[in-house]
C-alpha cells in the first residue's frame, strides 16, 4: 500500500515562509502528477498546487498564486511546497496526493501537517 508523509508545517506570523516536504512511497511516483491540497476547519479540502509527472506543467490556484511554488525530486519520490508571504487564510492542514484531476484517484489519503499563520 503507498504512503504518504508531509511534513514542514508550523506556527508562523503572517508574511513569514515555510517548506513543505512530502514524500510517497509508490514505485510509480515519477509518472503521476502531484498535487497539495488543504483544508482549513468547516472547509472542504482544496487543490492549491499542482505538478506534472516531469515537472513542465504546475498549476497554482488563485489563492496561492506568486506566493506558493510547487517542485518535485523524482530520485527521492518527495515532492516540495514552499509557502512565502503567508497569510491567516493560508492557516489549514495540508496534504500531498495525486493530482485527481488527470488520476481520477488518490493515494490513500496521510496525516497532513499543520500549517497555522498569526496575524
Amino acid at each position: 500500500q503507498v504512503r504518504v508523509a508531509e511534513s514542514g508545517g508550523g506556527l508562523v506570523q503572517a508574511g513569514g515562509s515555510l517548506r513543505l516536504s512530502c514524500v510517497v512511497s509508490d514505485r510509480a511516483f515519477s509518472l503521476n502528477p502531484i498535487g497539495w491540497y488543504r483544508q482549513a476547519p468547516g472547509k472542504q479540502r482544496e487543490l492549491v498546487a499542482a505538478i506534472s509527472s516531469g515537472s513542465s506543467i504546475n498549476y497554482a490556484a488563485d489563492s496561492v498564486k506568486g506566493r506558493f511554488i510547487i517542485s518535485r525530486d523524482n530520485s527521492k519520490n518527495t515532492v516540495y511546497l514552499q509557502m512565502n508571504s503567508l497569510k491567516p487564510e493560508d492557516t489549514a492542514v495540508h496534504y500531498c496526493n495525486l493530482d485527481s484531476r488527470y488520476t481520477g484517484h488518490y493515494y490513500p489519503w496521510g496525516q497532513g501537517t499543520q500549517v497555522t499563520v498569526s496575524s
